[in-house]
């Protein structure tokens, strides 16, 4: 913020088609960044699915509109990569032959993952259907410093680690920093020679530990494990 020329603010709906016209008119670079993180949702279907598909897509038919976009950046998640039925353990390497399987979400009624793998799917088919010069990023839980006041979904889930966990010492937390996320997303667009998609995972820490630096760091939130 803070630019008195350079930044132009527009209002847009994911959902309606055509809303991003006049955000997209004239730009060389499209940044579509995270639609709506919900771990729960009462109805996925329009809280989730409907708004990270149709915003993808909507986003990708205004920039066939203008000749002027050379490249659309998509943010994903690494939920679009991982989520196939296959065990993470220390033997495995992801790689780029890994995609997530939308029964394998389904059946485990992960709506969010559901939502950013159809979105993923969708916005590949529309790219090269229309010839767009299209790049994913595939981020783990983003943390860093916040910019509002209040927190968000993947900040939150933190709060919520030793809670969801069953298991904490078989675990991982695959964490990426937001300054990282920010500039991966910058070089996507300034070097021409990137292509496909691209996994960032800046730390994998054993859930154990994780626990133990935050009660470090906040023992009143997180207690000690007894």
């Amino acid at each position: 913020m803070g630019q008195k020329k350079g930044l132009h603010l527009f209002q847009a709906d994911l959902i309606e088609e055509g809303s991003f016209d006049a955000a997209v008119d004239g730009c060389e670079g499209v940044f579509h960044t995270a639609s709506p993180v919900l771990f729960s949702a009462t109805n996925p279907q329009a809280e989730l699915i409907d708004p990270a598909v149709k915003g993808i897509l909507n986003v990708l038919k205004s920039c066939v509109k203008f000749a002027t976009v050379k490249r659309v950046v998509l943010t994903s998640f690494m939920a679009a990569v991982i989520f196939n039925g296959r065990r993470l353990t220390p033997d495995v390497v992801v790689d780029e032959t890994w995609f997530s399987d939308r029964l394998v979400c389904e059946n485990l009624k992960e709506w969010y993952f559901l939502s950013k793998t159809l979105a993923k799917e969708a916005a590949w088919k529309f790219a090269k259907g229309n010839g767009i010069d299209l790049v994913t990023i595939n981020p783990s839980y983003v943390i860093g410093p916040l910019l509002q006041p209040s927190l968000n979904a993947s900040v939150e889930m933190v709060l919520n680690l030793k809670n969801d966990i069953p298991d904490v010492t078989s675990s991982n937390y695959l964490s990426t920093d937001v300054r990282d996320v920010a500039s991966a997303h910058v070089q996507t667009f300034e070097i021409p020679s990137t292509t496909g998609r691209y996994c960032l995972v800046g730390h994998v820490t054993p859930m154990s530990k994780a626990l133990k630096i935050l009660h470090e760091l906040h023992p009143t939130l997180f207690p000690p494990e007894k």
